[in-house]
């Protein structure tokens, strides 16, 4: 026999979710957005290993934001 223990409401939990999420998703959408300015890329390395790396950087931010919307809808379903 055991015993759960939930921290608050389902109703709270989920909106206290709901709110880091999209804090995560502001901050990585001003990552993206820095990215595709081009912001804080040196200016001695080597332009093509630098424009590989921002790439990568950017497919990975943009899964990243994906995967946030999807919790975030996951989220509000379970919340009606």
């Amino acid at each position: 026999m055991g015993i759960l223990y939930a921290p608050d409401k389902g109703n709270v939990l989920r909106t206290q979710l709901t709110y880091q999420l999209s804090k995560y998703r502001e901050k990585l959408q001003a990552v993206i957005e820095d990215l595709i300015e081009g912001k804080n890329q040196p200016d001695s390395f080597a332009r093509a290993e630098g424009e590989r790396v921002v790439s990568d950087a950017r497919e990975k931010a943009e899964k990243l934001l994906e995967d946030v919307d999807r919790l975030m809808a996951q989220i509000k379903g379970q919340a009606n």
